[in-house]
């Protein structure tokens, strides 16, 4: 990825020097798509590049892990993730579920 104009070496010694990567891709995919009329995924945009730079398991960790599963489970069942109806479900929770549908909807569409 070109950084003002050239590609730069960068140096990692954390996992925040990691993020920072991580924001840059996040900031090219936007400029991209912003500038050229693209409609390129951020988040497939970032799992694409990570390896280059970082093991994925900086990204993926058990609570996502365990948000997916709950995702999966709810869908699978029909069932509620917490009680109550839509109103009454947590902000948080309810924009997980929309992030991971939509992540899950288009790797089907590309598989």
């Amino acid at each position: 990825m070109m950084v003002d104009g050239s590609y730069p070496f960068f140096k990692y010694n954390c996992d925040d020097d990691v993020w920072d990567s991580i924001d840059l891709v996040i900031k090219d995919t936007e400029r991209v798509n912003e500038e050229e009329g693209k409609s390129f995924s951020i988040t497939e945009s970032v799992m694409a590049q990570l390896p280059f730079f970082a093991c994925v398991n900086i990204v993926i960790d058990a609570k996502m892990n365990r948000d997916i599963s709950k995702y999966i489970y709810c869908t699978e069942l029909g069932v509620s993730p917490y009680p109550g109806t839509f109103g009454q479900q947590p902000k948080k929770w309810v924009e997980k579920f929309f992030a991971i549908k939509s992540t899950l909807a288009k790797y089907k569409i590309k598989d």
